[in-house]
């Protein structure tokens, strides 16, 4: 439960149905009615949500994630988007379990969870990315257990599950591919109030944190501009408390 003087964070979604068969079973974010996102939704009284730029905001409980009081909320914030979106396709395929072995695509904000997530639960973790730049960030810096340059053409065949959390204008591939050792493709977004909480309590306990550059709300424009060029390593955290004063 809820109380007054708790610290408390927001994730993507501030509202749902409640009643169809994914909000019955702890999956919100697939609302089969509509999921409200917490940036450029359109709440139930037609108000149109603002994210972290709203002067204020009101959200049902159930919406809420409780953080623990040791875990800082600068790192709690891009958990409740990156942090979940690469936490809950990893426990939906069991990607808990020690020994097993995960490869992570890209070096960036959803990535570098995955790499922090996959050595947390004891997996080893192969990350393929198109620079060479990315390896000794990889190795030294997260820990992963090997570097792939993606273009490899030998070593990118490996069979396995791929699981899409970003979002791409497009994906082409044929059939055909997918025979060789039965090969799967699926994709994820982020997952439900449950699991999110879960995941929050998981990191304060195992201290599992994201990599982040704190920023004044008055560097927002600069701090876009940066990720255009892919400048930051690896999330932007707004700073509002300090920003206001």
């Amino acid at each position: 439960m809820i109380k007054v003087g708790d610290h408390i964070g927001v994730g993507t979604i501030v509202n749902s149905c409640r009643a169809c068969e994914y909000c019955s079973d702890d999956l919100e974010s697939y609302c089969a009615k509509k999921a409200v996102f917490t940036f450029n939704g359109t709440d139930a009284d037609g108000t149109v949500t603002k994210g972290g730029y709203s002067s204020y905001i009101v959200v049902h409980q159930r919406y809420c994630i409780k953080i623990p009081v040791n875990y800082p909320l600068s790192s709690a914030a891009p958990l409740l988007c990156a942090g979940i979106t690469v936490y809950s396709p990893m426990m939906r395929r069991k990607m808990n379990q020690p020994g097993k072995s995960l490869g992570v695509i890209g070096l960036g904000g959803l990535g570098h969870m995955a790499v922090k997530f996959g050595k947390a639960f004891g997996l080893n973790v192969t990350v393929f990315s198109t620079s060479i730049s990315k390896k000794e960030k990889a190795l030294n810096l997260l820990g992963a257990d090997k570097f792939v340059i993606s273009s490899d053409q030998e070593q990118m065949k490996t069979a396995g599950i791929l699981v899409l959390v970003g979002f791409p204008r497009e994906v082409k591939f044929s059939p055909v591919n997918l025979n060789p050792d039965m090969r799967t493709i699926s994709g994820s977004v982020t997952g439900g109030m449950k699991e999110m909480q879960e995941m929050v309590d998981f990191c304060a306990a195992r201290d599992v944190h994201p990599t982040i550059e704190i920023i004044p709300i008055q560097y927002a424009n600069e701090a876009h501009e940066r990720l255009a060029k892919r400048d930051v390593k690896y999330r932007f955290v707004i700073d509002i408390e300090n920003s206001l004063e």
